[in-house]
């Protein structure tokens, strides 16, 4: 697929983004489908961005699993690769793919794997079925979503309030659904998945490395993203509105007493 007729992305893959993404991990972001890995699985990641935690899950399987990593553009694609040479990793896949359309055959994977790709789709039923169509009988769907309904913060700056609403409302422009971790088992269900089981987790920012980095890439997502190109040409903030948002993310980092929660819903669907 070209970048011309993929899904429009609300963070988009600047630099920043990638950056931020590539902090992910198998154990900060996945920890719920760890404990069902097993040696010689095969497993799809959905959305696997720079690869972190693609690379995560291959260790997980061994060399005697198989996973392949899709994204819908090939931007983070050539990092992931990268990231999967400097560890060595020769057989994980990465691979320009489409949820809606997988060019896998039925049945083909052991594990179906999707974190923070269902808030950004139109139609995350139709993905849904289409992650079950691939997936063998008795092989598991794992899918991930923040809500970011429940984002609090302190201190309670005005710009970061700020922040989230125009978030939201580019998020939605984008027929994206910024709250998915409270619809998943909805969707699920509406995509012929009835043997569920729902767990939460949350990440919190607090320490002074933790500050630094989730404040430093917000600061320049809020500028330079495609998020930020977004909300300047539909009119939802102006290019004040975002320095301010920006200058606003730079003084949380700074501040030591500082804290970001966000709670995420983890789904898993057994086939």
């Amino acid at each position: 697929m070209d970048d011309s007729a993929a899904p429009r992305y609300t963070h988009g893959h600047h630099s920043s983004v990638l950056r931020s993404h590539g902090r992910r991990t198998a154990e900060n972001s996945a920890a719920y489908l760890l404990p069902e890995l097993e040696a010689g699985m095969r497993v799809l990641d959905v959305g696997c961005g720079p690869g972190s935690i693609t690379l995560d899950l291959a260790g997980r399987v061994g060399s005697t699993g198989q996973v392949t990593g899709i994204e819908v553009v090939d931007e983070p694609l050539g990092v992931a690769r990268a990231a999967a040479a400097d560890r060595g990793d020769t057989r994980t896949r990465f691979l320009l793919g489409d949820v809606y359309a997988l060019d896998f055959a039925d049945g083909e994977f052991d594990v179906v794997h999707a974190h923070q790709v269902l808030q950004h789709l139109a139609d995350p039923v139709a993905a849904l079925r289409e992650m079950r169509r691939v997936t063998k009988p008795g092989g598991l769907i794992a899918v991930r979503d923040v809500d970011y309904g429940t984002c609090v913060w302190a201190p309670q700056l005005p710009a970061l309030d700020h922040w989230l609403a125009v978030y939201d409302r580019v998020a939605r422009s984008n027929d994206g659904e910024p709250n998915a971790g409270r619809f998943l088992r909805r969707w699920a269900r509406a995509a012929g998945l009835e043997n569920t089981r729902l767990t939460a987790s949350a990440w919190i920012f607090a320490t002074a490395d933790e500050r630094e980095w989730w404040g430093s890439t917000w600061a320049e997502r809020a500028t330079r993203s495609r998020f930020a190109e977004d909300a300047r040409e539909r009119g939802i903030a102006s290019a004040g509105d975002l320095q301010q948002i920006a200058d606003a993310w730079s003084a949380w980092a700074e501040d030591d007493d500082a804290e970001f929660v966000m709670t995420h819903v983890e789904l898993l669907a057994r086939v």
